[in-house]
């Protein structure tokens, strides 16, 4: 890693305040300076650059094309664009590499900037290991950072928005009403000439972005207003989408929302009984709620458990050679179409099986019971080792000794790979259970090492 021992990669690419190190100017022309010194190292080189609709997705993105350029690598934009819009294009198109200018679901003072290899996977461990060490190396020259403008190719995400078609191609879904939340964010761009001439009747929610609305009380960090929506206009279904639009949080025609978790027992079932789930394996996340794991087990499907992170959960599928997996939080990855996580795939996906199969999404995703679940975010000064916390390991040892061998429950302890938090969650037959184990877990956080619980 670089000399001084910085880290600028996380779980899911660059991250942080734009304005503000690690996405300063200064900071960002390093970076596309760095990057193109590793991409450079295999001969001529061009990527493809893609944001979503934060107002400091543009200069980000002019800033990193300018060190791109300064280090003779050609650059394309496809403009606003969704992030598994940017992996499509990468591996299909003549790039090296793709950039998306996102932070995905955080607010819009954040940003982020997540490279992918030509091969549409996130940039290996070897590569961000080089890259941040030409950071540091740049950032100690002091060099004054640039902008450069990459040339905006409007074909790019007509390409994207073509191959998403070709997905349900030969099924119809005339007939089908639906509520769409785009979050005010790079789905905004996209959505609407996807579902236009499917059929599809839409209700739009969250397609004015100003800048500054990207994920603010809507999308899929807060779909009860698309939940709502759908059930006052009697729709079929409903989806709301993330900023940068690689998850999707569903809800069926009475409202009830439809996470990961469903969408991956509904698609495995799909695909099992067409003989297209071959190995008989989903990858879910340590996350992933017991009862996914129990509807899983009486289909004869076995559930893998990956860290958070789409990352690792693709990590996981290669493995395994799984051709479905995913998160509870929305991201959904369909091996055999996409490299990444995407939200509109997936919800063409469910519509499909729906159209196929004459059925409404409760019917489908019935014989899925959920466990009771709590998860608690406790904002933390750092970020200690948990075995070294005292009181918070007394609290999680009883938590785990309740639930004997991990069939009555779970818990589950981390950090966030991204912000200062301590997730705490918890799943219980009872919600007395898990309502009593995740209070004592946070209380013993809070003290030890706490600043103020979310």
């Amino acid at each position: 890693m670089a000399g001084s021992g910085t880290t600028y990669f996380g779980t899911d690419g660059i991250r942080g305040v734009a304005g503000e190190p690690p996405l300063d100017p200064a900071t960002v022309y390093a970076i596309g300076l760095a990057l193109g010194d590793d991409l450079r190292a295999h001969g001529p080189a061009s990527v493809v650059i893609g944001q979503d609709t934060r107002e400091s997705s543009g200069w980000i993105a002019e800033t990193l094309a300018a060190g791109l350029a300064a280090r003779e690598v050609r650059t394309a934009s496809a403009g606003v664009i969704t992030t598994p819009g940017i992996a499509y294009l990468t591996r299909t198109g003549d790039f090296a590499a793709g950039v998306m200018i996102s932070a995905s679901h955080n607010p819009y003072q954040d940003n982020g900037i997540k490279v992918f290899e030509h091969s549409g996977y996130k940039l290996p461990d070897a590569d961000e290991a080089a890259v941040e060490a030409g950071i540091e190396r740049y950032r100690a020259q002091g060099l004054a950072p640039a902008r450069r403008a990459p040339a905006e190719d409007a074909g790019l995400r007509r390409r994207y928005v073509e191959y998403l078609r070709t997905r349900v191609a030969g099924v119809s879904l005339r007939g089908l009403s639906a509520v769409i939340d785009c979050g005010n964010g790079a789905a905004s761009a996209v959505a609407g000439e996807l579902f236009e001439g499917l059929g599809l009747r839409v209700h739009w929610l969250g397609n004015r972005p100003d800048g500054r609305n990207i994920n603010r009380d809507c999308g899929a960090l807060h779909p009860q207003a698309m939940a709502r929506a759908v059930t006052a206009r009697g729709a079929d279904f409903g989806l709301a989408l993330d900023g940068d639009a690689d998850r999707a949080i569903l809800a069926d025609a009475s409202g009830r929302l439809v996470d990961g978790d469903r969408v991956l027992y509904v698609a495995a079932r799909d695909l099992l009984a067409r003989g297209r789930l071959e190995p008989r394996v989903v990858v879910g996340t340590v996350m992933s709620n017991l009862g996914l794991e129990v509807a899983l087990r009486r289909e004869q499907i076995a559930l893998l458990r990956a860290p958070v992170g789409d990352k690792y959960v693709l990590e996981q599928m290669l493995a395994s050679g799984a051709v479905l997996g995913g998160e509870q939080s929305g991201h959904v990855i369909f091996r055999q179409d996409a490299t990444t996580g995407d939200g509109l795939l997936t919800a063409l996906r469910v519509l499909e099986i729906m159209a196929r199969r004459g059925a409404s999404l409760a019917a489908l995703a019935e014989g899925f019971v959920a466990f009771p679940q709590k998860l608690v975010n406790v904002r933390v000064r750092e970020k200690t080792p948990l075995e070294q916390l005292a009181a918070t390991g007394e609290a999680i040892r009883a938590a785990e000794a309740a639930f004997a061998n991990g069939s009555q429950g779970r818990v589950l302890v981390r950090y966030s790979g991204t912000e200062r938090l301590a997730r705490i969650m918890v799943e219980a037959a009872s919600q007395g259970e898990v309502e009593r184990h995740c209070q004592a877990i946070a209380r013993a956080l809070e003290a030890e090492i706490g600043e103020a619980r979310e």
